[in-house]
């Protein structure tokens, strides 16, 4: 199974965003992950992700939006995470601002993983207590560390008959 850890840094994540908007948070993020060598054609990534974007909105509930893309522009799966300084409209399914951008980028022939990494993101985010957390984080660092116990956590074995 997939780590997030693996696929992101804590220069990765920002906090707060400058972006007042939609397609600005996720042109911010692609540009963190350029300027982290993640990206080598940001251009093609921000088309690739504001036309998924555009085709249904990745603003998922409960204040969180994972707007992601697959491009030749990235040669590994990478992540970005940004805390908005006031949340965000992103025409979310629930019709509530966004709080946290997670802003997955992939190579076109890593769908698999792209996947893996997109539902283990949904999953962490499900709980309420760890987007409590992750809402009210006020550092990068705080975010990257909130994700690491939480991986942690949910990659030790289960006891028994549990």
């Amino acid at each position: 199974m997939i780590s997030l850890l693996d696929i992101l840094s804590p220069e990765c994540i920002k906090v707060p965003l400058k972006a007042t908007d939609k397609k600005a948070a996720i042109e911010e993020l692609v540009d963190v992950l350029a300027a982290a060598g993640k990206v080598h054609d940001s251009k093609a990534l921000k088309e690739s992700v504001w036309t998924r974007e555009l085709t249904r909105t990745t603003g998922i509930g409960h204040g969180l939006a994972i707007p992601h893309g697959k491009t030749d522009g990235v040669k590994q799966l990478a992540m970005a995470i940004g805390k908005p300084a006031s949340p965000l409209d992103f025409a979310s399914i629930d019709n509530r601002p966004v709080s946290l951008v997670v802003l997955l980028a992939s190579p076109l022939d890593k769908t698999s993983d792209h996947i893996q990494a997109l539902a283990k993101i949904s999953r962490l985010m499900n709980s309420e207590e760890f987007r409590t957390k992750m809402y009210s984080a006020d550092s990068a660092q705080s975010i990257y560390d909130l994700l690491k116990r939480q991986e942690a956590t949910s990659a030790a074995p289960k006891p028994a008959g549990v």
